[in-house]
């Protein structure tokens, strides 16, 4: 079996990131077989990890020239790894491949996160050793949990990610070969070549986007999404809606575009619309100097970065689009729900979020791969070097208190505005901005523009009432109101046990008490 990276890629930490990879100048069982218990229980959902055998590390990175496994130990390695591997209980057995490059070779473990966690591997190697730990990863380091740790690891034993789940409703037919040989070429995956003439479900199984049983051959979720032709079909609303506002908000003039398909190409061809139609680079000359001002209405590397962070980080459980917003003088992303619990507020506010518990830890790392996003926790600051290189206001991040939604809102470079106001100076308009205004923090495409509160609830009520299995998306377009703001008030319905909504998305209801 061939792991779904190459070792030039995990040498050099691009798509996967330093935490989720140990390099080990020789094979060590005591603790390397710790590291795979720890990669297997996978606490944080990181989706595992790998160790690479025959390089020596200084501080987490690669130390060069590379050192290599000598061809004399590659049996006995190999040999350890299988039979010391059947010590970690319940079973488990990481991919192992032996790699060349630059002219050595390499033993690669790949350890995916078990599906049958916790994992417990012997504390030491001693014949006489009976005590067995369930090691995890903190970081970069292999370590004995705590006693709350240890209670979060059999909790979560149960708790398979939604992205690494197995599809019971799709079928291995669902998956589309030439979808994952153009994504193992692009990533230069060792796998390519075996694609194109090997066994197919063996290819899936080595990616790990099909169920691990033999005689259960199902597509997970993530492979759907990437590599299936609709993956809508499986997750109804899987798609990017971008909608402009020519003439603003209330205005008649307004454009919307809708990108479905595979979730990396919708958000390549929803990032190259944007480009297209919507980026515009404006030049300043000025009489004095050679020099001219040149700048863009929005940075697209901004942009960028943050739908695909809304791509990463979306519920594909939830029939709720992605929507970018075009407004007049901004730009705003909204998804839901909204982040982690462990991100607040506050910290939004500041920017300073450090987040550990990711929903879609699968979709992460295939999107890093692509190089569709950035490693964990660099999104924000990638974000706001775009927009201070480019001269912009800052952003806003939002999401409530029940973090139902969650919003990425880019205002526009102040040297557009007196375009854009003056676009709006009629007789009866105001304009939206100037430049020394401060970005309000409301949303513009709030309801209370059109519908007081109680009014809202009363018309939410009735249809809930009229129809309990109705969708949210479907009281949106009946009410005429946005996502954002129906989700806002459904949340406080909630909390406020007005009404709820019981069940799954396919079988539940609401219930109004």
């Amino acid at each position: 079996m061939a792991i779904p990276t190459n070792i030039k890629t995990l040498l050099a930490g691009e798509a996967v990131e330093w935490a989720r990879i140990e390099f080990k100048e020789t094979w060590d069982a005591e603790t390397s077989l710790k590291t795979i218990c720890a990669f297997a229980n996978d606490l944080d959902n990181w989706g595992g990890g790998y160790i690479v055998i025959g390089v020596k590390e200084n501080e987490g990175k690669p130390v060069y020239p590379l050192k290599g496994i000598s061809s004399d130990k590659l049996d006995s390695y190999q040999k350890s790894i299988l039979s010391k591997c059947k010590l970690i209980r319940p079973a488990y057995m990481p991919i192992a491949e032996v790699l060349d490059y630059d002219d050595k070779k390499f033993i690669v473990l790949w350890c995916p996160g078990g599906d049958n966690r916790p994992y417990s591997s012997p504390k030491t190697m001693a014949r006489d050793s009976k005590e067995r730990i369930h090691y995890i990863r903190k970081m970069s380091s292999t370590v004995e949990p705590s006693d709350d740790e240890e209670k979060d690891l059999f909790y979560l034993a149960n708790r398979i990610p939604f992205d690494d789940r197995v599809n019971h409703q799709a079928d291995i037919s669902d998956l589309n070969i030439t979808l994952i040989q153009n994504y193992l070429k692009e990533v230069k995956s060792s796998l390519y070549e075996k694609s194109k003439t090997g066994d197919f479900v063996e290819v899936c199984r080595d990616m790990n986007i099909i169920s691990n049983l033999p005689e259960y051959t199902k597509p997970k979720n993530v492979g759907l999404m990437f590599f299936s032709m609709e993956p809508d079909e499986f997750f109804p609303y899987t798609q990017i809606d971008i909608v402009q506002f020519l003439d603003g908000l209330g205005g008649n003039d307004i454009v919307e575009q809708t990108f479905k398909g595979p979730i990396q190409q919708q958000l390549r061809d929803a990032l190259q619309y944007i480009r297209n139609t919507i980026i515009t680079e404006k030049v300043v000359k000025y009489p004095d100097r050679a020099e001219a001002d040149r700048f863009f209405n929005y940075p697209f590397a901004a942009i960028e970065e943050a739908l695909s962070n809304a791509v990463y980080h979306r519920a594909y459980d939830e029939r709720e689009p992605i929507e970018v917003r075009v407004e007049r003088d901004r730009i705003e992303i909204v998804s839901f729900p909204g982040p982690d619990r462990s991100v607040t507020i506050e910290g939004l506010k500041n920017y300073r979020v450090s987040n550990r518990r990711y929903r879609n830890r699968r979709i992460g790392d295939f999107l890093k791969e692509l190089h569709l996003t950035e490693g964990r926790n660099t999104g924000f600051k990638k974000i706001l070097d775009a927009l201070e290189a480019n001269g912009s206001p800052k952003p806003e991040f939002e999401t409530d208190e029940s973090h139902s939604y969650f919003i990425s809102r880019v205002f526009i470079h102040q040297g557009f505005i007196k375009e854009e106001t003056e676009k709006d100076s009629t007789p009866n308009s105001t304009p939206n901005s100037t430049p020394n205004s401060t970005p309000n923090s409301t949303p513009l495409f709030s309801v209370q523009k059109y519908l007081k509160k109680a009014e809202l609830r009363e018309q939410i009520l009735i249809l809930i009432k009229e129809n309990p299995s109705i969708s949210k998306r479907q009281m949106s377009e009946m009410l005429g109101v946005s996502m954002y703001a129906l989700k806002k008030e459904l949340a406080a319905m909630g909390e406020e046990h007005v009404a709820e909504f019981v069940g799954y998305s396919r079988n539940g209801n609401w219930v109004v008490y």
